[in-house]
């Protein structure tokens, strides 16, 4: 499965759901993040929190969701808001009209500076239970309408 997770700033919420979904799916689930307002570099603290966590973090990068919208990029599956901005911005075209569903974490990257280590702890556990709810599912065998079902009682 293809997915991509957005919000605005590409920077925190969604690079730590791209990181999970890809590196424990087994190879099930192929995930890219983008922003619809892109930092251009991804929040210190992701990059120190996925790096403890094991994950690689020399990939990462923070980028517009302008590059998937094109005739040559992935055809997605699904695509998942992680921040409220994001979710009620218009998107671009995404070919394969692909499944859409909203997973809302408050963003880490807004505590005050001291608090963002436990801010990112928060964000990044909320984001692995999703994952890993998703990553259970038999979703390869299920209906459009049940994944889509899916997707959204996982982010409610």
């Amino acid at each position: 499965m293809n997915i991509l997770i957005l919000c605005t700033g590409n920077s925190a919420r969604s690079i730590l759901l791209e990181s999970i979904l890809k590196h424990r799916s087994d190879g099930r689930i192929k995930a890219w993040s983008a922003g619809s307002k892109p930092a251009g570099r991804v929040h210190p603290q992701s990059i120190a929190l996925l790096s403890e966590k094991g994950f690689p973090t020399d990939c990462l990068s923070s980028q517009s969701w302008d590059d998937f919208a094109t005739s040559d990029a992935p055809v997605m599956d699904a695509v998942i808001t992680v921040c409220g901005s994001a979710a009620g911005e218009e998107c671009p075209y995404w070919p394969g009209t692909p499944l859409r569903a909203h997973w809302g974490v408050e963003d880490p990257a807004a505590a005050p500076p001291d608090d963002q280590p436990a801010a990112f702890e928060t964000a990044y556990a909320q984001l692995y239970d999703r994952a890993t709810q998703l990553i259970a599912l038999p979703f390869e065998e299920m209906s459009q309408n049940d994944l889509h079902a899916a997707l959204k009682r996982i982010g409610a």
